[in-house]
């Protein structure tokens, strides 16, 4: 019998065959999921940014998250000869505001932007889909058929995936950079030949296009190239072989230094080898979103040396200005947690996130496999063990380094931030295919009724992804409780709410509070808008409050990102009792044209937007705090809460005394878990 007709090569390939199947389900499942979703949150700057670059060849627009996800999602818009909002005039384009110009793109150049966003996911779910083709490749390698269709089924029917495979956004992108880079590389220090380092040379500059996250790439090959100089194998390089620790070390420090260089050119390539990030052909722009010098003065040391870059033009100034973004924007940032507050995050965040948003299988098999790692490994002896550790060293880096630096980051608004360990975690599993030739029957049983739940938990959260929190947090029905943004609430949930409000609201007055970049208009919503995240160019004016349905985005509804967040305190009261006093005076100014001149006598009218927002901002917090407590009447998606309120309970949250206000809260029941 030949090789080719063996058992076992038609086994390979009937594996082969099942996992190309598993992964265009993993695609499909991803992308179908989104049809009946608006756009997040950050999909709107991410597309409307990657247009740009294609279109205007210009790179100021949302320069801080990946140039390579951006364009290649953004690619089939810009191919069907997409309108962008005229430049000429526009005060937006000149700030470089691009929250404004993607409401403009998206919802004002009389073309439908939906078909547009549905390809660009399509497009950013072919990364996901291959980093599973390499998920499995990776864990065929080391555990065989087995082991490999267990990492892909882990991988296909993750939630976390099929949440974020298929976002606009530079997630998924950077995710799959990560895995091959390090692949590339340690694949590299073990084959000398060149095309072996022109691939990872090339992943690696890729990467830098992808996600500014790309520099923790460096902590990571030097400890390969480290690992690497202490094995016994010589390492090759250009033709020549090295045999001592420094020797390799040496080589593997040239060798880096080229990949730098191979990055360097991509770069640049991806900003059209122009320095400048504004094409001077368009009309006039006088800044980025932000300056230059507000950066550099808060940066310290970082700030001087990017400076000096900026001097030099070693690399492109919507490269260096997205960079200088990163850095600052990330020291302090808004964060919820548990029900806690904070500016700088905590250490235990994504800790917190990985433990409720993992499925418990995936916990369980996770631990399982390290279990029966240690246990072979003790029987097996020290020799086994180095040499298993030695061929998981690519993905122990990535692993470890990739927790390190999110266990000190600052930037804690959603578990997407770790999705580059869960690969890692996918092939690790792999190990448990062993499992399937066990002799022992109850070990199979185990490893498919771990699968098996694994695929129920996708199948019951489908198609809200977004939302998933696992059977430790109590479902995605209490994860508003626990974490907030693109951990639930990414202003997904629209064309839901319209659904909702068609067979539930009547004649009722409809209040929205919406947390997110999509146009309730566009869905057909019409409320009365109360805060939302981007008001874009709507006018600040009062709202008077009625009994109807309340909407509330689950984002809102913590206060994660209002201005009144944290303890309800003496100060806030006075204030709130003190503009609640010019109520009246607040409804006229927004109500009566001509009581607004007269008003505006008397008092600037930037004050009096001044007040309005105070006083809105101060109100909803109010407001928060008891629907908090209070148990909502539905929820769309478990991203946006559905209050009916009555006048007594508005009256008593928004109108009432502080004891009014705390007996209307604690009649509404105990706290939150």
């Amino acid at each position: 019998m030949s090789e080719a007709t063996s058992p076992r090569a038609a086994r390979h390939r009937w594996t082969g065959a099942l996992a190309a199947v598993l992964l265009a389900l993993h695609f499909a499942w991803a992308v179908g999921s989104k049809l009946h979703e608006s756009t997040t949150s950050d999909e709107l700057v991410h597309l409307t940014g990657g247009f740009n670059d294609w279109a205007n060849h210009d790179y100021r627009l949302h320069p801080e998250n990946g140039i390579l996800p951006q364009r290649w999602a953004a690619l089939p818009w810009w191919l069907s000869g997409a309108k962008f909002p005229p430049l000429a005039g526009n005060e937006f384009w000149r700030t470089s505001d691009v929250w404004t110009m993607g409401h403009q793109f998206f919802y004002e150049t009389g073309q439908d932007h939906f078909p547009h966003l549905m390809a660009g996911r399509a497009m950013i779910a072919l990364f996901s889909a291959a980093t599973g083709l390499l998920v499995f490749c990776w864990s065929r390698r080391l555990f065989g058929d087995a082991g490999a269709l267990v990492s892909l089924v882990f991988f296909v029917f993750c939630p976390t995936y099929l949440s974020l495979g298929a976002v606009a956004t530079s997630d998924s992108c950077m995710a799959l950079f990560f895995l091959a880079a390090v692949g590339a590389w340690w694949w590299h220090l073990h084959d000398g030949r060149a095309r072996v380092w022109w691939l990872s040379s090339a992943v690696f500059g890729l990467a830098f296009v992808a996600k500014y996250s790309a520099v923790l790439l460096l902590p990571m090959i030097i400890a390969m190239a480290i690992v690497r100089a202490f094995a016994p194998e010589p390492l090759s390089l250009a033709g020549r072989s090295f045999h001592t620790r420094w020797g390799k070390l040496g080589a593997a420090a040239l060798s880096a230094l080229g990949h730098g260089a191979v990055a360097a050119l991509i770069i640049w390539a991806f900003y059209g080898f122009r320095y400048s990030a504004f094409n001077p052909a368009l009309p006039p722009a006088i800044q980025f979103i932000r300056t230059w010098e507000d950066f550099e003065s808060k940066l310290g040391l970082s700030g001087q040396v990017l400076h000096a870059a900026r001097t030099l033009r070693l690399l492109p100034e919507g490269y260096l200005y997205g960079f200088a973004y990163v850095l600052e924007t990330t020291k302090v940032r808004g964060a919820f947690l548990n029900g806690t507050y904070s500016l700088t995050g905590w250490p235990t965040y994504f800790l917190w996130t990985f433990w409720l948003k993992t499925t418990v299988p995936l916990l369980i098999a996770s631990a399982l496999a390290i279990c029966l790692a240690l246990k072979r490994w003790e029987t097996a002896g020290l020799v086994r063990a180095r040499r298993d550790l030695y061929r998981l060293i690519p993905l122990i880096a990535l692993f470890v380094v990739y927790w390190l630096f999110s266990i000190i980051s600052h930037i804690n608004i959603g578990h997407r931030h770790i999705l580059p360990i869960y690969p890692v975690i996918y092939i690790g599993v792999g190990s448990l295919g062993a499992l399937w030739m066990s002799r022992r029957r109850w070990t199979g049983v185990v490893l498919v009724a771990l699968l098996g739940w694994h695929v129920i938990s996708a199948v019951r959260i489908a198609p809200h992804f977004i939302a998933y929190f696992n059977e430790l947090a109590g479902g995605p029905e209490n994860g508003r409780f626990f974490l907030t943004d693109s951990s639930i609430d990414w202003g997904q949930d629209l064309p839901g709410l319209t659904d909702w409000l068609a067979q539930n609201a009547g004649t009722e007055p409809v209040y929205l509070s919406y947390f997110g970049t999509g146009e309730p208009a566009y869905y057909g919503v019409h409320p009365r808008r109360l805060a939302f995240m981007n008001d874009f160019k709507f006018a600040s004016k009062y709202v008077a409050l009625e009994p109807g349905i309340y909407c509330i985005s689950a984002t809102i509804l913590s206060q994660a990102y209002g201005p009144v967040r944290g303890a309800w305190t003496a100060r806030n009261e006075s204030e709130y009792q003190f503009l609640r006093a010019l109520e009246p005076l607040f409804a006229q100014y927004t109500n009566e044209p001509q009581k607004r001149s007269e008003l505006e006598r008397a008092t600037p009218a930037d004050r009096w937007r001044m007040g309005i927002n105070r006083f809105d901002d101060l109100r909803m917090a109010r407001l928060c705090y008891y629907l908090r407590r209070r148990k909502p009447d539905a929820q769309v998606g478990y991203s946006i809460l559905i209050f009916r309120l009555t006048a007594k309970e508005i009256s008593a949250a928004t109108a009432g005394s502080l004891a009014d206000w705390s007996a209307l809260i604690q009649s509404a029941g105990p706290a939150p878990p």
